[in-house]
């Protein structure tokens, strides 16, 4: 990827709606969750800089063990959006970063993993 402009779409996955709904805040992230369960095998493998450019900034971070991280999207609008370090149950898909820096798994659930 580089310096070039990141992608606006994978598959059906429109990510140029993903990057604008920061959050989930504005409720297009909801309709985009099928597109973005097709081509998640896609994003295995990836970088985080590339995630980053790909699906934008992610909403939030979470540090694991040994080294790995957690890249989470939200998928809908939830407390999170007035204030980003309260706990939220909302929808959300979790990119696990691994300690070399590549995604090595995508899970979906209701809040942080």
């Amino acid at each position: 990827m580089g310096c070039s402009a990141p992608p606006d779409q994978i598959g059906k996955l429109d990510l140029v709606k993903w990057r604008t709904d920061r959050g989930g805040c504005t409720g297009v992230r909801t309709s985009l969750v099928d597109d973005f369960k097709a081509v998640r095998q896609e994003l295995k493998g990836k970088s985080s800089n590339e995630i980053g450019q790909i699906l934008g900034r992610p909403d939030s971070e979470q540090l694991d063990d040994r080294n790995q991280k957690f890249y989470i999207y939200f998928l809908e609008k939830g407390p999170h959006c007035q204030d980003p370090k309260v706990k939220t149950g909302s929808r959300s898909v979790a990119l696990r970063i691994s300690a070399i820096g590549l995604v090595t798994e995508i899970t979906f659930q209701n809040g942080r993993p």
